[in-house]
């Protein structure tokens, strides 16, 4: 591919027939079967036996095996040797410390088989070329912001489904690892789970699609999300702080899918995506350029001490991120418009 194109990486659905099924079912069975073999392999290892086998010597075996038994070559082996490295991905991260140790597959439990992806490249959304701009902040409790004073949030579970998953979260608690109910209800677990990620992929590409389709320039912060979300519990040696309150604040972040909106823009609306930095946006008055930590008022709330406006906070810093986008393009044209200045609140606006 040319340098300079963007790659990017499109989620289908698919809708097969019933032979088609069928036939998916099938090399689900051989992954499975592949798989469980390795495993199988690996049980029989003990401290002083031969090391057990590698993916490379595996691959050999099963093209011995695919030669002696004419249902095994009847499958993919694109899909039989991919559960071969998907196993040995496992037993590293095993050893690792970071997962536990690979264990049998089941039919009809977590079924799936993993082939050589194709490459799309998706094509971008024109420019509507009425030169606006918008300004997006992301935040926990509103997941968009607009500069226009719209707020978008994407649509995770229903009360009812949250109530069903602290349910079960106890009900998993208290099930022995290992049984069947456990399974079972890890299973639930995971159906809720996965609902509650389509959702948000489907608000991300709905969201993303409406943005670039509306505006020429698009504005957002230029967060580093992995560092925001890193955990606050420290080591033994140095614990960390409020470790419970940070990890509920990095699932709200993870859910609000602040990451996945920005690549999907850069994606659908190439080269008219301005990262700004996040100094001062949520305390800078969109309206004067005060900066005043003191303006706000709450987590949703900002008023400005110098010139009395009021609005919505991330709206304000939504309309932050606009100006400093329109101080990016001028800056690609000409000279740089004056920016706010950061100075103190003045006493005699804050008599009035």
């Amino acid at each position: 591919m040319a340098k300079g194109n963007l790659i990017g990486v499109s989620r289908y659905r698919l809708q097969p027939a019933p032979a088609q099924v069928a036939a998916l079912l099938e090399h689900c069975a051989h992954a499975r079967f592949v798989w469980n073999l390795a495993v199988e392999q690996h049980e029989h290892w003990r401290p002083g036996r031969k090391t057990a086998p590698g993916f490379a010597e595996q691959c050999r075996q099963l093209t011995q095996a695919r030669a002696e038994f004419p249902w095994l070559r009847a499958g993919s082996i694109i899909v039989q040797q991919q559960a071969l490295k998907d196993f040995a991905q496992a037993m590293a991260n095993f050893f690792g410390g970071t997962h536990r140790r690979p264990t049998w597959r089941r039919r009809g439990r977590s079924e799936g088989f993993r082939v050589v992806a194709f490459a799309a490249i998706p094509e971008p959304i024109p420019a509507p070329g009425n030169h606006e701009t918008v300004g997006v902040d992301r935040g926990a409790a509103v997941h968009a912001a607009l500069s226009t004073g719209e707020r978008l949030s994407a649509s995770g579970l229903h009360p009812f489904e949250q109530a069903r998953l602290r349910r079960l979260m106890r009900r998993l608690a208290r099930s022995e690892r290992g049984s069947r109910r456990h399974g079972k209800v890890k299973a639930a677990i995971a159906r809720l789970k996965g609902r509650e990620v389509d959702r948000r992929k489907d608000w991300v590409e709905k969201t993303s699609t409406e943005l670039a389709r509306r505006f020429d320039v698009i504005a957002v912060e230029d967060l580093k999300i992995g560092n925001m979300t890193r955990s606050a519990r420290g080591t033994m040696a140095v614990p960390g702080k409020n470790v419970l309150a940070k990890a509920g604040l990095n699932r709200s972040i993870l859910s609000a899918g602040w990451g996945q909106l920005v690549e999907r823009l850069e994606q659908k609306a190439p080269g008219r995506v301005v990262r700004v930095s996040p100094a001062y946006t949520s305390q800078r008055c969109s309206a004067c350029g005060v900066v005043d930590a003191k303006a706000r008022e709450s987590q949703a709330v900002l008023r400005c001490r110098s010139c009395g406006y009021a609005d919505n906070a991330d709206v304000n810093a939504a309309r932050n991120m606009k100006l400093a986008a329109g101080h990016a393009v001028s800056a690609r044209e000409g000279p740089w418009v004056a920016r706010p200045v950061h100075r103190e609140p003045q006493p005699i606006l804050l008599t009035v």
